[in-house]
């Protein structure tokens, strides 16, 4: 008689540990205590801040009725961000970080709480928002780069030694985290404001950011490795924007992407136009558009999470552009919600695909004493061309429709993914010794 085959594991806990295994590197950030620390109170902070965005939105729309002045306030919120990042990523790398952040995020707990007194008091008017949105986007100018410096920080190990190969995986899991929230945030904001109104969402957002701000407190952060400049302000200022103008790959993704979040990311501003007039719908149709973007972006922030590496990611970049550009085109050609929904998706994706890629890329290139200065760049490129785009979005629905707008926005965003193509062999060529240095690829091995 046969002996029976007792080589092959049919245990079935054991296939699903092997699974597990395989899949381990997509979280390898959250073992490091200050990134886990950071993720939760974040993930609690960001749901409030969609909420909020949602909220401001439609809280507009109510009260004006008008497509130009829902750009306005974008405007107000973002152009601080413009005028003062580069100022900001300047003292990004002169302060501690981990202290400006607790800062950043009380100031920004407090404009929230201002919003939700307005609101539910019932006196507020468009210049209050307007004002407010300007005071978070004076806020935003020093977060941002601020939190994009600290995540090398977050994962470094006691020392307080750099690990690059854990902070793509720290961007890509933040960006997750950012995607969940804003699948979370606006689907919640359509419940609330449909049941007791837009104040109640300003005044969770405000409450929200209680525990974001303890995550950092508790955090232990290691003495810094890079010495601080000596240099005047001014002369940093200058050299920062010497290696961001000189340096061709970071040069060419900023531009892609101020061009992407000039033309293409301000369509979220005219989101409340297809809900009401488009779709006929009111709060739950804007929280299903904004709530369908957001499964989109986060299932790109997962595929990035999944990457072992930054191989391959300029490539990653051309596709998203262009799957960004195609389905604002087409969102604005449909006129079905189901369908729409799923454009959202797709935009989601190609949106969140570029903005992680980009941001990957570049610190991995960057040296960390310019940090700070570079992010203040991508902060410009990503929120601080935005509020040109909410004006110019505004007004092309005003004068066009909002659906002749997506489509306008979205041409551009194609033409500019064609203008990246042509670059792409050359900053390949210059990045290729970097990563080889670095151990990314081995020596014959181009980057793609």
């Amino acid at each position: 008689m046969a002996k029976p085959d007792t080589s092959i594991n049919h245990n079935p806990s054991s296939t699903a540990e092997e699974t597990a295994s395989r899949f381990s590197h997509a979280w390898r950030a959250l073992r490091h205590r200050n990134f886990r620390l950071f993720f939760t109170g974040q993930s609690i902070s960001l749901i409030g801040t969609w909420m909020t965005r949602v909220a401001t939105s439609w809280l507009v729309y109510r009260l004006t009725g008008s497509a130009l002045l829902l750009g306005t306030v974008n405007f107000a919120g973002q152009i601080p961000t413009f005028l003062l990042a580069p100022f900001a990523g300047v003292l990004v790398d002169r302060l501690n970080r981990r202290n400006l952040l607790v800062w950043t995020q009380v100031l920004a707990g407090i404009q929230s709480l201002a919003m939700a007194a307005l609101t539910l008091a019932r006196v507020i008017t468009i210049h209050e928002i307007i004002a407010l949105s300007a005071f978070q986007g004076l806020i935003n100018a020093f977060d941002m780069p601020g939190r994009q410096s600290f995540l090398i920080q977050m994962v470094a190990d006691g020392t307080g030694k750099p690990n690059k190969q854990d902070l793509g995986n720290a961007i890509a899991l933040n960006s997750s985290m950012v995607n969940m929230a804003r699948l979370i945030g606006p689907a919640l904001a359509g419940l609330v404001i449909a049941a007791v109104g837009e104040g109640y969402c300003f005044a969770i957002d405000g409450l929200s950011y209680i525990a974001v701000v303890l995550s950092l407190v508790m955090m232990h952060v290691p003495p810094s490795r890079i010495k601080r400049a000596a240099t005047s302000m001014l002369e940093q200022l200058r050299e920062g924007w010497s290696y961001v103008s000189n340096f061709r790959p970071v040069r060419t993704i900023l531009t892609l992407f101020a061009l992407l979040s000039l033309m293409g990311m301000p369509f979220m501003v005219l989101m409340p136009i297809f809900a009401s007039q488009v779709f006929h719908g009111g709060p739950h149709t804007l929280g299903y558009l904004m709530g369908a973007s957001g499964v989109g972006a986060l299932i790109s922030a997962i595929s990035l999470a999944l990457r072992k590496s930054v191989r391959g990611l300029t490539t990653m970049i051309q596709i998203a552009a262009v799957m960004f550009g195609t389905g604002l085109i087409l969102f604005g050609l449909s006129r079905n919600l189901a369908i729409s929904l799923f454009l959202m998706l797709i935009v989601g994706f190609g949106m969140m695909q570029g903005l992680a890629a980009s941001n990957t890329i570049i610190q991995t290139l960057v040296p960390e004493d310019k940090r700070g200065r570079v992010m203040s760049y991508y902060t410009m490129a990503f929120v601080g061309m935005a509020p040109f785009g909410s004006l110019l979005a505004g007004a092309l629905a005003h004068k066009f429709g909002a659906p002749h707008a997506v489509m306008i926005t979205g041409t551009f965003c194609l033409a500019g993914a064609a203008w990246y193509t042509t670059q792409l062999r050359s900053i390949r060529v210059i990045m290729r010794p970097i990563y080889v240095e670095m151990g990314i690829i081995p020596s014959p091995v181009e980057p793609n």
